[in-house]
């Protein structure tokens, strides 16, 4: 397997720089291409926002070749937020294609307006983001499916890398 073939420290890089460049994807097109995250669209970033500083940490551990035991911890936590974040995923792309009901509360929401002329100018000015309509699709896949699919690779490389690392100390041992 591919993976069992990769050092420890290149599986972890790849898992850094692979969850980085999909996390920063996800802030490009709302940032750069208008598109309004939906609340469980923002509730999926959380992973990337704990596991890659994890990852990163790991990531230097290795290098310094100290704490090897430490970075095989923090790569099993990696793994563990990531496999969340794929569930994360999939569960709102089930729900974007009617598999079954998304969250009832997902859909945005503001302030509430002091006045009626304020609620009409709110809803005219208002873009409400369904958690369970996709407002984009690569090769079938919304953002949430690419966002399973990008978590769940970080896990493995995370998981293998961890693995990789308890075979290098059993065999020292």
């Amino acid at each position: 397997m591919l993976l069992s073939r990769l050092t420890p420290a290149v599986a972890t890089l790849l898992a850094f720089v692979g969850g980085l460049a999909a996390i920063l994807t996800a802030w490009g097109f709302q940032i750069l291409g208008g598109y309004a995250p939906c609340k469980l669209c923002l509730e999926q970033r959380v992973p990337y926002y704990i596991g890659l500083p994890l990852a990163l940490l790991a990531l230097i551990l290795l290098w310094k070749g100290h704490m090897r035991s430490l970075a095989m911890l923090l790569l099993l936590a990696v793994a563990a937020v990531f496999v969340y974040g794929a569930g994360l995923g999939i569960y709102q792309s089930g729900a974007e294609w009617g598999f079954w009901p998304g969250p009832v509360d997902c859909g945005g929401g503001a302030a509430i307006p002091s006045s009626a002329a304020g609620m009409l100018n709110a809803l005219k000015s208002t873009r409400v983001v369904s958690c369970t309509e996709a407002s984009w699709r690569l090769l079938g896949l919304s953002f949430a499916g690419w966002n399973a699919v990008a978590s769940a690779a970080v896990a493995l490389l995370a998981l293998a890398a961890a693995l990789g690392l308890r075979a290098r100390r059993d065999r020292t041992v």
